[in-house]
């Protein structure tokens, strides 16, 4: 008579090797986690899981969680100001307030919905990292937003906003406007170069030092 042997258990995938999972592939993983589930619950080995690997691996690429969020952190913000200068540079020289405000915006959000993970990682949990991080990451954010008021700077002095204009206030609204985005922006419903045209016209607006554009430059 013959008695069949039992099915033997399926094992468990062994994890990936250190070697297999890149850096890169760690902090996508990680900055996917932090936006969906906050900077607490998102833990070493739930990074390591998502990543099939095992959590001591971690420490082979990173030194701490901390440095992990640190990097994300600022991934969101460099991409998002390398698209923005990038863009802005490529701009003719008669580019008028409600062009480059144009410019500046729309390659912001597109950089912004674009590394989605990061950049929305990056205003979810801000406030809930450790200080040291925030301290470290906040340089990085201080010369983004310097980089936007010398921007509206310079259109200030050529007369094209008004001088009793708040730049800085200015940037911190505008800045406040175009990360929401993350949050309602539907690519179904409106384009971003219709977003930004919409957002650029009202700040315009709202800083210009004529009503009507200067003679011989593009608004």
């Amino acid at each position: 008579m013959n008695i069949s042997k039992p099915m033997p258990k399926r094992s468990k995938p062994p994890a990936k090797s250190v070697a297999a999972v890149s850096r890169q592939a760690i902090l996508d993983t990680a900055a996917r986690l932090f936006r969906q589930e906050g900077y607490a619950a998102s833990s070493l080995r739930a990074i390591a899981d998502a990543c099939d690997m095992k959590a001591g691996s971690l420490y082979y690429h990173f030194e701490s969680k901390d440095q992990i969020v640190s990097e994300v952190l600022d991934i969101g913000v460099q991409r998002v100001f390398d698209a923005v200068r990038i863009a802005v540079e490529a701009l003719p020289p008669t580019a008028g307030l409600t062009a480059t405000l144009h410019c500046a915006i729309e390659a912001h959000l597109r950089a912004l919905l674009h590394a989605h993970d990061f950049t929305s990682a990056n205003i979810r949990i801000f406030g809930q990292v450790p200080a040291a991080v925030r301290a470290s990451h906040k340089d990085l954010r201080k010369r983004y937003e310097h980089y936007w008021r010398g921007l509206l700077a310079r259109l200030q002095q050529r007369g094209e906003i008004r001088a009793e204009s708040n730049l800085q206030r200015t940037v911190f609204f505008l800045f406040g406007a175009m990360n929401w985005t993350t949050e309602w922006y539907d690519e179904k419903k409106s384009s971003l170069t219709v977003v930004a045209g919409e957002l650029a016209n009202l700040v315009a607006n709202g800083l210009r030092s004529q009503p009507s554009a200067h003679p011989g430059r593009q608004t």
